[in-house]
């Protein structure tokens, strides 16, 4: 039987039931389990080992014996940062940053946290996560439930040294009025800054009102331009410049994306993050969970997010970074991705569907 079959037939289902169902129980528990796996010592180098594929490390492990899976064959640098490995767990998964030593022990080469905020929030009102089983997808209005920014550099303080890329991605706190979210994002930033390896501004999760509004140019210039300024006034402080992308919505217009690209162009982006889940409905509006509101993600979003990176890679030439993360459920999804021209890949619903057997699957794809 393989991984992946264990997993689906055995794993799984016990997941499901746990909280009776309730699949935010379900990602807590699991959360907590990879907590206390992170603790054992030498277990995310065994792990690392075995769904690294290439069965050997690139960088030191991290002092609790973390150590980031990959090897020669699997390792690239992008946007100044040498990656393990160029798949990567999206944010949303590990918001609190609770797990960070267990995350290479399934084989992941980088890690986002987040999105967090400025101010502490407990996000929506439940029940806001919904697994829609037999289209693998998810739909959730979380709403950036998370312990703010001071708590996670708090946290990331604790942990050292955690051998891998760190990304952390920033969003705008609930109660913050939109005339004053960039001070939200730069307080964040400034948190942060010492702790994260590159920074993600996410302007694009359905589930913070008006937050998508962030993307129209104006609005994303004034953030940019100030989170580049902090990031500088920081770097002169002593510590060493990291690269800030963008996290984009897959609803956006092809003009828009276009007219989004020139603001950060002009405003020194180094990567964009393609794409955050959507508010369509694509291939489940039969699904009775379909009404639900809140940001669809899983396999439905495959071919809309590689449609959004084909396209930005289009039209930078190649120049800007991509991120490319929706729709990844097995390696040929991952394929997809880097034919579209995407640097890195993440993966957070496939995850749920495939267990750690599918970033095992797309390390070994790529070599």
């Amino acid at each position: 039987m393989s991984d992946r079959t264990m997993y689906e037939r055995l794993v799984r289902p016990v997941l499901y039931r746990l909280g009776k169902g309730d699949a935010e129980v379900a990602h807590e528990q699991t959360l907590a389990a990879l907590r206390l796996l992170g603790r054992i010592p030498g277990a995310a180098r065994i792990g690392a080992r075995a769904f690294g594929a290439s069965g050997s490390r690139s960088t030191p492990a991290g002092a609790a014996g973390s150590a980031p899976a990959g090897g020669p064959g699997l390792a690239r640098t992008v946007f100044g940062l040498r990656f393990p490995s160029p798949v990567g767990l999206a944010a949303g998964m590990d918001k609190n940053g609770i797990a960070l030593r267990a995350w290479p022990a399934i084989g992941f080469g980088f890690v986002e946290v987040g999105t967090v905020t400025a101010h502490p929030q407990p996000g929506n009102e439940k029940p806001r996560l919904f697994r829609l089983v037999e289209h693998e997808a998810v739909i959730n209005r979380m709403g950036f439930n998370n312990l703010g920014s001071e708590a996670l550099a708090a946290r990331l303080a604790a942990y050292g040294d955690l051998g891998y890329p760190l990304g952390i991605s920033i969003g705008k706190s609930k109660v913050t009025p939109l005339e004053e979210a960039v001070e939200d994002y730069v307080t964040s930033l400034r948190r942060l800054y010492r702790y994260g390896d590159y920074f993600a501004v996410n302007v694009s999760s359905p589930n913070t009102p008006g937050l998508r509004e962030l993307q129209d140019a104006g609005h994303l210039r004034e953030l940019l331009t100030a989170l580049h300024t902090e990031a500088a006034s920081l770097t002169v402080a002593g510590l060493g410049p990291k690269p800030i992308l963008v996290k984009i919505a897959p609803d956006l217009t092809t003009s828009a994306i276009d007219e989004l690209l020139q603001v950060c162009t002009d405003t020194g982006v180094a990567g964009i993050i393609a794409t955050n889940t959507t508010i369509g409905r694509p291939d489940v509006t039969a699904h009775p969970l379909s009404k639900e509101t809140g940001g669809l993600s899983g396999r439905p979003l495959a071919e809309i997010s590689a449609k959004v990176v084909a396209h930005i890679h289009h039209e930078t030439g190649g120049a800007l970074p991509v991120i490319g993360v929706g729709g990844i459920v097995d390696a040929s999804d991952a394929t997809r991705l880097f034919d579209a021209g995407a640097s890195l890949v993440q993966v957070y619903s496939g995850l749920i569907y495939k267990g750690p057997g599918l970033i095992r699957q797309i390390n070994r794809s790529l070599l």
